[in-house]
């Protein structure tokens, strides 16, 4: 069974009777995270309970299959319902998944999680097909939903918050889930009570450490300024920013732009097309992105696209260092920007 986005909150709440094993699945990690804790104390009332969590991983399960039903079965010592609990699973657990499902043993709930699935996956699909399953994507927080997940983290501390400043708010949170409520709860906490957040709160609140924000590292490279780039890059490695994430954030915001790009293949203006964008560009941000639109031909906004897909996969597969992968790339994509001629070259 599939669950839909809008469900997503009453089910973690309740999960029926019926379902015996939940998969939480999709890139955005810290929503993963998010639902499997609240899965688990809807099930088990506490989300470490050592008497009604088990946490397993794929390793044990390949050396020790039968573990699976031996969990599911097993009762609590203090009472209720057990959970338990398989992280990062691959789809080779499909088979033992199916086979578990095919005949249930034991009350518990069996709850898996794992990254990015295509649709053609075979554990997506079990959980999606089988009826005692039931599978829920986590997807960043983009567009209006991110913009929703704002307005009402901060409205539950009688906080209120500025067009110009959502916007800008929107573009520097990065798409993990519990690290956007972080940022939300020391916002809140700088505001020290009810009120209106506006974009001179949002400055003074994440201080200089907001300079450097993954939105301003993709501007750079875009805009092909190569030395703004670079120190961008370096203080996000840093600050301890995964290369992945650096790269995906990138990748977003070149998507931005090939969308753009073909609002202005329709008709719009290049100034059009970037008002129209969803969630809305910070209006001191629109210039450059305006300029960007109108100097990255759609055919080379795809081939950037194209280095920064392969330079993640080159982050997962190639054993070379993620951070010197993302860094080659970045600088190649600065370099390839039109604008870079004109911009001077930082030297090592």
């Amino acid at each position: 069974m599939k669950i839909q986005p809008g469900r997503a909150d009453a089910f973690l709440a309740k999960p029926p009777a019926e379902i015996r094993a939940v998969l939480l699945y999709g890139p955005d990690s810290g929503l993963v995270r998010e639902r499997l804790i609240a899965l688990s104390k809807a099930v088990a009332g506490d989300a470490a309970d050592p008497f009604r969590v088990s946490d397993l991983s794929a390793a044990q399960l390949k050396d020790d299959p039968a573990r699976l039903a031996d969990e599911a079965q097993a009762l609590s010592l203090t009472g209720g319902r057990r959970i338990v609990r398989i992280t990062n699973a691959p789809d080779n657990l499909a088979g033992l998944l199916g086979d578990f499902l095919a005949k249930p043993l034991g009350e518990a709930l069996v709850v898996v999680t794992a990254g990015e699935l295509g649709p053609r996956s075979p554990l997506r699909k079990l959980f999606e097909e089988e009826a005692r399953a039931a599978a829920l994507a986590c997807y960043a927080d983009e567009g209006q939903g991110l913009d929703g997940l704002i307005t009402q983290h901060l409205g539950k501390q009688s906080l209120r918050i500025t067009p110009e400043a959502l916007a800008l708010l929107a573009g520097r949170l990065g798409s993990d889930r519990l690290m956007v409520r972080s940022e939300l709860d020391k916002l809140a906490l700088y505001m020290g009570g009810a009120g209106t957040v506006t974009p001179d709160d949002i400055q003074a609140a994440m201080g200089d450490g907001a300079e450097a924000t993954q939105e301003e590292l993709a501007m750079a490279v875009m805009s092909g300024r190569q030395a703004e780039a670079q120190t961008a890059l370096e203080r996000l490695v840093r600050e301890g920013t995964a290369a992945v994430a650096i790269l995906r954030s990138v990748a977003r915001y070149v998507q931005r732009l090939h969308l753009a790009s073909g609002h202005v293949r329709k008709g719009k203006s290049p100034e059009q097309a970037v008002d129209a964008l969803r969630p809305p560009v910070f209006f001191k941000s629109k210039p450059a992105m305006t300029a960007q639109v109108k100097s990255w031909p759609p055919e080379r906004l795809a081939q950037a696209m194209e280095m920064l897909v392969q330079a993640e996969l080159d982050c997962k597969t190639s054993g070379m260092p993620a951070e010197a992968v993302c860094g080659r790339i970045l600088m190649q994509v600065t370099r390839a920007a039109p604008q870079a001629r004109s911009q001077p070259t930082r030297r090592a």
